[in-house]
């Protein structure tokens, strides 16, 4: 008898627990046994297996093979599991040397000829193979991902034939570099190809600096996409931080990385007929949805009236907390959410000018306001109405002079730079009690946001974030307290609840 214990890991969620693979052979008639609540994907890997380590030129052994997949209450789903069970295999019938795996988690889909196929959602397990200070044995085809890790000893490997080789003292499997972070923002898009609406612009640089939710209403063709589109160019760059956890979203969601610019924000803009669990994540094995592959980035919203309204109030919960709880009969899963909704929509359904000279009959308008609740618009820091531009006005507005992307991000880099040297995160994140000490107001500049938020009808919620909103107008004018010009701009950015109530 003859036993033998590797590691790997597992994907659950964006998390990577550690599983061990345990392999068995004793004398009884041939079979071959994996137990720990394999899927279908996991329970066929008896066939690949076997098929694999005889056309690398090993002997299967013809003996009772019994695999456990430890913890055995842990659900285990794909292919990556092929590689530790074959070397485990291999090992426990002395066919090759496993102590040189004893630090190492093992990754990899084999083909039926031996060749290491790619695997999904690798990036997580190998986050947490860094933090447990494991070295990594994944197959070539990874390549692209992986090097995001710095810090990380990663072997690559093609084929099973050439690991056991590598093992039994033949050539050492090829060493990953690592990529040096990018640093370049995206030049497709610039703001200052939108002409005119320079109140818009202004609190689209209010939103970018603070990371606060703004909602633009307009009639079609005033530029709201196209302000919206061009929120990232504006936007800092993502800390290294940041950039693996979006890139761990992404590699569990099975969406490419692309290393050329991974610093680069999210910017997830989801077609108006989008479920609400497309939206928020789930399925039988819960994955993530829109939400989560906009965090760290922006949520955009076209067209938010004409969303299904039970799909936007699911935003309610992650536009607060940063996160999304998904719960299901397989189990429960967490996945992060700290996203900045951006959101557009026309003034009424046909598309008039303003509210004040629609021809929509008052059903129609009823409806249309409906499908925006009151406490989702509550959650919403800057609320903009964009008027149209004459054709005549268009014209002079493209001959003169605008601010560039470049020249707005380098404010709003400053103004985060200075949120984050005095309190660690950005103002829309600031938590009910760093309000006062951080947003100290006079008691003349509370009873000014006090009789704002009364005409206007506001909720409590709507106190902290106004105040929040206007210690981000401070920090852009590189203020150290607020004042009444800024608490009187925050106001004026609420005035749609009023229209809306």
């Amino acid at each position: 008898m003859s036993l033998t214990q590797l590691k790997t890991r597992a994907q659950l969620g964006i998390h990577a627990p550690e599983v061990r693979v345990e392999v068995h052979i004793s004398n009884g008639l041939p079979a071959f046994t994996v137990v720990g609540l394999p899927e279908t994907a996991v329970r066929e890997a008896r066939d690949r297996v076997r098929s694999a380590i005889l056309n690398s030129g090993f002997e299967f052994p013809a003996r009772r093979i019994t695999v456990n997949l430890a913890p055995a209450d842990l659900p285990k789903e794909g292919g990556r599991y092929d590689l530790p069970i074959a070397l485990g295999i291999l090992s426990a019938s002395e066919q090759i040397e496993a102590s040189g795996l004893a630090d190492n988690v093992c990754f990899g889909e084999l083909a039926l000829s031996g060749e290491c196929c790619r695997i999904e959602g690798l990036l997580p397990a190998l986050i947490a193979s860094k933090k447990a200070r494991q070295g990594a044995i994944i197959p070539s085809q990874n390549r692209t991902e992986a090097m995001l890790l710095q810090d990380l000893p990663i072997q690559l490997a093609t084929s099973l034939a050439e690991i056991c080789s590598s093992l039994n003292g033949g050539k050492a499997l090829p060493m990953l570099d690592p990529m040096l972070p990018q640093h370049s923002p995206d030049p497709t898009t610039d703001l200052a190809e939108v002409y005119g609406q320079y109140r818009a612009k202004r609190a689209l640089e209010i939103a970018a600096a603070g990371g606060h939710h703004m909602l633009m209403m307009g009639p079609p063709g005033t530029g709201k996409s196209m302000l919206a589109q061009r929120l990232n160019s504006i936007l800092p760059l993502m800390s290294e931080d940041e950039a693996m956890s979006s890139a761990s979203i992404r590699s569990v969601c099975q969406m490419p990385v692309n290393p050329d610019n991974w610093l680069q924000r999210p910017f997830q803009s989801p077609h108006h007929t989008v479920s609400g669990i497309a939206l928020v994540g789930g399925g039988r094995n819960p994955k993530p949805g829109e939400i989560s592959l906009a965090h760290n980035g922006v949520l955009f919203l076209d067209e938010l009236a004409e969303f299904n309204r039970a799909a936007i109030e699911v935003l309610r919960e992650p536009l607060e907390t940063g996160r999304i709880h998904i719960s299901r009969a397989s189990g429960k899963a967490v996945f992060p959410a700290q996203f900045q909704l951006i959101a557009a929509m026309n003034p009424c359904p046909g598309g008039c000018d303003s509210i004040k000279s629609c021809d929509c009959s008052p059903q129609q308008l009823s409806r249309y306001r409906n499908k925006l609740s009151a406490p989702l618009l509550d959650r919403i820091d800057i609320q903009i109405e964009l008027g149209r531009l004459e054709h005549r006005q268009l014209i002079i507005e493209k001959q003169k002079a605008t601010q560039t992307s470049s020249e707005v991000r380098q404010r709003v880099c400053n103004a985060r730079k200075l949120q984050l040297t005095r309190q660690g995160c950005v103002n829309t994140r600031l938590g009910h009690s760093d309000l006062d000490e951080i947003c100290g107001l006079s008691q003349k500049l509370q009873q000014t946001l006090i009789n704002g938020i009364e005409k206007l009808r506001l909720s409590t919620r709507s106190y902290h974030k106004l105040l929040k909103l206007a210690r981000t107008i401070a920090d852009l004018a590189a203020a150290e307290a607020v004042n009444e010009t800024h608490i009187a701009e925050a106001i004026s950015y609420r005035r749609q609840d009023r229209r809306q109530a």
